[in-house]
């Protein structure tokens, strides 16, 4: 196996097109560049490479009618296990970048409905907001963090047994069940 640097930016690109967890570099850049997977017992075999049609025109779609929409089967549900790369959470510091980590991945995946989380609160606390002085206002000792790549933002002065019930809150909240909330969970 050879090894190549890359810049932070396609890094995260590559591991932001995850679609299993323990799915390794290799893997998805065959999958994102249409590439035929190397089978695991035979990691040194390439795939013959095919000539492609220079002379053949694209199709083009010239009608609305030629547009055919995808069968409801065919779309897959938005599901953060798709997204999130466990090496790459090992690779953050402390429960709190692994906490940021994990909700960073569920904003990406969610993008849409992800203002559900702001409805997860403690009984006298708010735990989620659009900004860091609405959480500052909420009370004392919040240590408000941003959730990378997003607008929000998250109390993270709670203990790891804390955390693990906000996760588990935001993953019921965003339509994961119990089974997959308590995976998320453990991944603190």
């Amino acid at each position: 196996m050879k090894k190549i640097e890359i810049d932070d930016e396609l890094y995260h690109y590559i591991a932001s097109n995850t679609q299993s967890i323990g799915e390794n570099a290799t893997q998805i850049l065959r999958r994102l560049l249409n590439l035929s997977p190397v089978s695991a017992s035979n990691e040194e075999q390439v795939a013959p490479i095919e000539k492609a049609n220079l002379d053949a025109k694209p199709e083009v779609i010239t009608k609305i009618e030629d547009i055919t929409e995808p069968k409801t089967a065919d779309i897959v549900p938005a599901d953060v296990f798709n997204v999130l790369n466990k090496e790459e959470l090992a690779m953050q510091k402390g429960v709190v970048g692994r906490f940021l980590f994990i909700l960073s991945a569920l904003h990406r995946t969610h993008k849409n409905g992800f203002s559900k989380v702001l409805e997860v609160k403690g009984k006298h606390r708010i735990y989620f907001a659009m900004s860091k002085d609405a959480l500052l206002d909420s009370g004392s000792s919040m240590n408000p963090k941003n959730i990378p790549e997003s607008e929000y933002w998250v109390m993270t002065n709670s203990n790891t047994t804390r955390k693990k019930l906000m996760l588990h809150e935001v993953a019921i909240t965003l339509d994961y069940n119990e089974t997959q909330a308590e995976t998320l969970r453990d991944y603190l």
